[in-house]
């Protein structure tokens, strides 16, 4: 999380550069987001993540990747069902089939 606060820190002061705005200005990150039209950071690396452990599942080659990406997925306390975490679902993913540990 610290990573993420970083860039979202970096990020707010790349807009304001863009938009010629310092911080004595005192105007909100949000009317800030609103004027440049930049996406999110922090949505951006959620997606491009969950967009790579996609890739992984799908890989048909006998590496180890597409189980152990399967069942980090896998809740056990829903009976096998996959779960989305709040990073993914800002990411835009919707619930996918479940890949069993072991199956293909």
């Amino acid at each position: 999380m610290g990573l993420i606060r970083r860039l979202r820190v970096t990020q707010r002061a790349m807009e304001r550069a863009m938009l010629g705005v310092s911080l004595r200005d005192r105007i909100r990150n949000v009317e800030i987001r609103r004027r440049t039209r930049v996406t999110d950071i922090a949505q951006r690396v959620a997606k491009l993540k969950w967009q790579w452990a996609d890739h992984l599942v799908r890989r048909k080659d006998g590496r180890w990747s597409p189980e152990l990406v399967s069942a980090a997925l896998v809740d056990p306390k829903r009976g096998g069902q996959t779960t989305l975490s709040a990073s993914q679902e800002a990411a835009g993913y919707k619930q996918h089939r479940t890949v069993e540990f072991g199956t293909s």
